[in-house]
C-alpha cells in the first residue's frame, strides 16, 4: 500500500505538522474493516468483495534537530477489491435466533460471509511533503499574499491479510454413545530430581537461530 495520505482532523494536529521539519511514524494499528459484497454478473458462484481498510496512525513531529518530538494521532484509509468463489446458496434458511423465523428466496439476502485476518502493518517509508502552492501567488497586477504552506504525511505500508468467504453447509456425523471411564489414572511417584533428569537438554534455547533455519520452509517477500 503505496503513499497512502494521513489525515488529521485535529487542527492542533494539523499544525504541529505544518511546522514540522521530519516526521517518525511510531505505530499503524488496523482498526476496523468495512465489506461490500456482491455477485459477479455471468460468473455463478463468483462474488465481489470490497474491503477498505481503516488504520489508526500515530507520528512523531520534529520542528528541528534540537527539539523534542510531539506525538499526533491521525487516520489513513485503503481499499482493496478481490473476486473469490463462495458457492450458490438456494435454499431458504430460517434461523430461530430472530423473532420471526421468515426467509427470503431474494439471492442476495444469502450471500456468503467475508471474513479477513490481518496482522499488524509494516511501515515501510514515510514521507513528509509540503503542499505547492500553485496559482494563488500571482495575478495579473495584483500582489497576493500567498498563505503559509500546508504540509502533508503520506505511508507505505506492508500489510498481511487472508480473505475468505464462508457459507454454512449440511454434514452427516455419526453419533456415538458416551462412555465411562472404567480405569483410574496412574500416579507417578518420581522425585522432582528424577523427573528433572528425563528432559532432555534443551541445546537449541542457548543458540539463536541461522539464517538457513529461519529461511527453511519460508517464501522470500519482497517490497
Amino acid at each position: 500500500m503505496e503513499d497512502l495520505e494521513v489525515i488529521f482532523t485535529d487542527g492542533t494536529s494539523k499544525a504541529i505538522i505544518d511546522n514540522a521539519t521530519f516526521i517518525k511514524c511510531k505505530s499503524v494499528d488496523v482498526v476496523s474493516t468495512y465489506f461490500a459484497i456482491e455477485p459477479v454478473p455471468f460468473n455463478k458462484g463468483f462474488y465481489s468483495i470490497d474491503i477498505t481498510y481503516n488504520f489508526n496512525v500515530v507520528i512523531e513531529a520534529f520542528s528541528s534537530t534540537s527539539t523534542p518530538g510531539q506525538t499526533v494521532s491521525g487516520t489513513s484509509r485503503f481499499c482493496k477489491k478481490v473476486i473469490l468463489y463462495g458457492s450458490d446458496g438456494n435454499a431458504k434458511i430460517f434461523n430461530s435466533n430472530t423473532p420471526v423465523a421468515v426467509a427470503t428466496t431474494n439471492a442476495n439476502n444469502n450471500l456468503p460471509t467475508c471474513t479477513v485476518q490481518v496482522v499488524e502493518p509494516i511501515v515501510l517509508d514515510s514521507k513528509l511533503v509540503t503542499k505547492s502552492c500553485h496559482d494563488c501567488c500571482s495575478s495579473a497586477g495584483q500582489e497576493i499574499t500567498c498563505p503559509s504552506p500546508q504540509k502533508r504525511v503520506f505511508l507505505t505500508l506492508g500489510l498481511f491479510s487472508i480473505i475468505s468467504l464462508q457459507r454454512p453447509v449440511s454434514l452427516m456425523i455419526p453419533v456415538y454413545d458416551f462412555c465411562i471411564p472404567q480405569k483410574d489414572c496412574s500416579t507417578n511417584n518420581d522425585s522432582p530430581c528424577e523427573l528433572f533428569e528425563k528432559i532432555k537438554f534443551p541445546t537449541t534455547e542457548f543458540f539463536p537461530p541461522s539464517l538457513e533455519d529461519i529461511d527453511d520452509g519460508h517464501h522470500h517477500h519482497s517490497c
